[in-house]
Formats: C-alpha cells, structure tokens, sequence
C-alpha cells in the first residue's frame, strides 16, 4: 500500500468512540492541508499574473498567504504526529529491545505531549495579548488575533496526539510511533 493510499483509509488505532473522533479529525485535516496547499499556489500564481500582466499586484494576497501558511503548519503538526511522521534520533532507540522501545516511546510521548500542552497555554495567552491590542492586517481588516488561532488547535491537537501515542504505547505489546502506525521500517530499497 503506498503512502497516499494509506492516507485515504486512515483508520484510527483507538477503540470505539476515541478511534471514530481520531478518524474524524483526520480527514478534517487532510482537506484543511489539501485545500491550503491549494489555495495558496492559485493565490500566489493569479498575484503573479496580474503583476506581470496587468501591472499591478493584488494587495490582500501577502496577507493570504500569511494566514494559510499558519493554518497548513499548525494543522499539519497534528496530522504529522497521527501518522508518526515526525522526524526522530533513533540510533539508541533502535538498539533496544522491544521493552526498552516501548518504555522510550511513552516517556518521549508523555514529554512532547507535556511540551504541546505547554505551548497551548502560551499561545492562549498570546492570542489574548494580540486581542487586546486589536491590531488588525491593513488588507483584509480582519483582526490579527484570528489569523493565530489555528497555533493553539494544533497544539492542542499534537498534545493529544501524543498522549494518545503514549497511552496505546502502555496498553499494547507492540511499539508504536503512533496510535495507529506500528514501529519498523520499510523497505524502499529498489532495483534499478
């Protein structure tokens, strides 16, 4: 099964109601990053086109692009972390046994989970900063603090992640990257 394929049918690790909500979440994720990625070439190439073809640039486009780079980074890092695609040191965790691995896996779910839980309250706080100063983007007058509010969902949603990676770690006999991608490596050596 190739990555794409895999992406289409994600289907969560999780039990019951837990696994239907993760499973839920991922597909609202996969069209937020799809659409983002989308909107943001034809923003781009239709600013382009009416620059060199018309002279002038479309004023609310740097700001566009600005908002969606923010919404694809920070609904991309929980997505990243569903699938266990983040990058990883493994040279010390490869050489444990299966044991070993699983006790490594849930500390370091446990403490990235801690450190998005973490960054969440501060990006709470500095939305609330952002609030309060009401500054607003000059193009689009939309207020500032709205543009930002993808940072604490995404973090939000990595820190549960984790956990979620943590607790299927402690609660199975395999080792997990994530709640549903079981460790291991595959093999992409090909014949030329």
């Amino acid at each position: 099964m190739t990555d794409e394929e895999s992406e289409k049918n994600y289907h969560s690790g999780l039990p019951g109601v837990l696994g239907v909500i993760d499973t839920a979440i991922s597909k609202i994720e996969s069209v937020i990053l799809a659409l983002g990625v989308l909107l943001m070439a034809l923003n781009t190439v239709i600013n382009v086109i009416a620059r060199f073809v018309f002279g002038n640039s479309i004023m609310f486009s740097g700001e566009l692009n600005r908002i969606l780079i923010i919404m694809i980074t920070f609904a991309g890092i929980g997505y990243a972390a569903r699938h266990g695609r983040h990058i990883r040191m493994s040279a010390i965790y490869d050489a444990l046994p299966v044991g070993g691995r699983r006790v490594l896996m849930i500390s370091i779910s446990l403490f990235t989970s801690l450190i998005m839980f973490f960054l969440l309250y501060y990006s709470i706080v500095y939305i609330q900063d952002l609030y309060g100063k009401g500054r607003v983007l000059p193009s689009l007058s939309l207020p500032v603090w709205i543009i930002y509010l993808w940072v604490p969902m995404g973090f939000l949603i990595t820190g549960i992640q984790y956990l979620l990676t943590a607790i299927k770690n402690f609660t199975s006999h395999d080792v997990y990257l994530s709640t549903g991608v079981v460790d291991g490596y595959k093999d992409t050596e090909t014949e030329v």
